[in-house]
């Protein structure tokens, strides 16, 4: 019988990332990304050792039963301009978060994952939620990312990703990852091509941003 079921939200624990979560982060990815990790991309342990290392508080692992059901990566970044075509290699530093800069005004998602067996139960909420607060409480402007179109693939011979995009804001289409971040409070703003190597987004992402209302500009 599998480890996972049913579960109320209110039982996962969202908590820092830590070295001794690494083999287990690792499952998870290989898990809750079948098709990315065929061509490896994925996380490998170099990398999230580096991101401990580079920047432990942005780092969040999910855990329920003292198992890890998800994760979710994180950096901080300044765009110029603000709204600037970037792809997943080059704003994360080829997965090494080599591009952290603590005086940036923007949290960066570079990655969220839940366990596929437990997915629709509040757990991405949650992490989404433990990444605002990092955010809030860095005084950060804003947060963005970029979410692969994964639905894409099945829509291009008729949609551009633009036309894709706004048949999902318009509830028209239904989109795994773009739908949920909608859900979550993030604005669409604009498409990102070659953003990354995915057969299924035909590596178009959605550029998205989530505005902390209680910035404080310095005076």
């Amino acid at each position: 019988m599998s480890s996972f079921y049913v579960i109320d939200s209110d039982s996962v624990l969202i908590r820092p990332t830590t070295v001794a979560d690494i083999p287990e982060i690792v499952k998870l990815q290989e898990e809750s990304f079948a098709d990315l990790a065929k061509i490896g991309n994925i996380w490998h342990p170099h990398e999230l050792k580096s991101h401990l290392e580079i920047f432990p508080g942005g780092q969040l692992v999910a855990e329920l039963d003292k198992k890890i059901v998800g994760s979710a990566t994180s950096l901080i970044v300044q765009l110029n301009p603000t709204y600037a075509d970037h792809t997943w290699e080059s704003i994360t530093g080829n997965g090494m978060l080599t591009t952290h800069f603590p005086a940036g005004d923007t949290l960066y998602g570079a990655d969220i994952s839940t366990h596929p067996r437990v997915r629709h139960r509040g757990i991405g909420h949650k992490l989404y939620q433990g990444r605002k607060d990092i955010a809030m409480g860095l005084n950060l402007k804003r947060m963005i990312g970029g979410g692969r179109l994964y639905n894409y693939c099945e829509h291009s011979e008729k949609l551009s990703p633009l036309e894709y995009a706004h048949n999902v804001l318009d509830c028209k289409l239904h989109d795994l990852v773009l739908s949920f971040d909608l859900i979550n409070g993030f604005d669409f703003i604009k498409i990102l091509p070659d953003y990354l190597e995915d057969a299924r987004s035909l590596n178009y992402a959605s550029f998205i941003e989530w505005v902390n209302p209680h910035y404080k500009q310095d005076p």
